[in-house]
């Protein structure tokens, strides 16, 4: 017999309130709060690529080092968190050896996260690659706190005895740090996840529990929240959010831990 309900929950912005900045290639001026998945989703051919390798690695590079020399020479795979239109990692690898972004530039992002967010529990960094203009037009960095009541929540659903995941396009080191911490098993965290792999995770997770629930805060999650029983957006991080993400969901709610209410009901 199935289980009855699991909860899969994005990260950034839904378990995390995060910090993000951008650096203009073309002014190379520090942009704060910078919605990247909105930017991806403006034009065909562009993807939000992340540098999977840890913050310190990055801050020891050269600053004069070439992002691809960068990635060469110390192993470093780069993910696709999302795209629009035809991207893949040769495609963007293709466009980030032809270009200019240096480790300088990825210090940059860093660092300021670092001072604008502090005792800091998430850290990140990645860039926009426009495959068509064949440019890179922000080098990125993200960094997070826990929300206050994210553990609560999460305690609480386990208590009621749902079965909690994590499907996002974050990397697996960072992913697996939030997870240990809210205590979630690392075979239910689901890194790198664009908006057709969530969709496709809830799916399959529908074989396995009477309803499923979604909670993310993007519009990659937009095809998870058609595909889910429950699509729930939060509203936590601040940010605004398009329209057609509302239309999306089901629920709206300002505050993670009010996912416990709408399981109650359910």
């Amino acid at each position: 017999m199935p289980r009855r309900i699991a909860v899969v929950f994005d990260s950034a912005g839904t378990l995390l309130h995060m910090y993000r900045v951008a650096k203009d290639a073309r002014t190379g001026n520090i942009l704060e709060n910078i919605e990247s998945t909105a930017i991806v989703a403006q034009k065909n051919g562009c993807g939000l690529v992340v540098l999977n390798a840890e913050s310190d690695i990055i801050l020891r590079s050269r600053k004069d080092m070439p992002l691809f020399e960068f990635i060469r020479e110390y192993g470093v795979s780069i993910e696709i968190s999302c795209s629009k239109g035809e991207f893949t990692q040769k495609i963007a690898c293709e466009v980030i050896r032809g270009t200019a972004p240096r480790m300088g530039d990825v210090h940059d992002v860093l660092e300021m996260v670092t001072v604008r967010c502090p005792n800091i529990f998430y850290l990140a960094a990645g860039l926009i690659v426009d495959s068509e203009a064949r440019s890179v037009p922000y080098v990125l960095s993200t960094g997070g706190n826990v929300f206050s009541t994210t553990l609560q929540t999460v305690q609480t659903l386990h208590a009621m005895e749902v079965d909690t995941y994590i499907a996002s396009g974050d990397s697996l080191f960072a992913l697996t740090q939030l997870a240990e911490f809210i205590n979630i098993p690392k075979e239910r965290v689901f890194a790198f996840s664009n908006p057709l792999m969530k969709e496709k995770i809830v799916l399959e997770l529908k074989r396995k529990y009477e309803k499923v629930i979604m909670v993310g805060d993007g519009i990659n999650d937009i095809l998870a929240f058609r595909a889910a029983d429950v699509g729930i957006m939060t509203t936590q991080q601040g940010d605004k959010r398009p329209e057609e993400l509302r239309k999306s969901a089901d629920v709206v709610i300002d505050n993670i831990i009010k996912v416990i209410d709408i399981v109650k009901a359910l």
